[in-house]
């Protein structure tokens, strides 16, 4: 999901019953962050688990990270 407002970028990946960083990595691997890399803004990944129905990991890193 990406959420562009006039100065702030949010790219979310959300995932259901993995990590945090698997969701990190396809936002990596598919390149949904270079067209916002000089902004200076973050990328959320957050994993939902269906057992415990609630967000059990996530994890906010700056553009330049990813």
């Amino acid at each position: 999901m990406l959420i562009t407002l006039p100065d702030k970028v949010y790219i979310i990946e959300f995932k259901c019953n993995q990590s945090a960083e698997v969701a990190l990595q396809q936002i990596r691997s598919r390149g949904y962050a270079e067209p916002y890399q000089a902004s200076g803004n973050k990328v959320i990944d957050i994993n939902f688990s269906t057992g415990m129905r609630t967000i059990e990991a996530w994890q906010a890193v700056s553009l330049e990270e990813t």
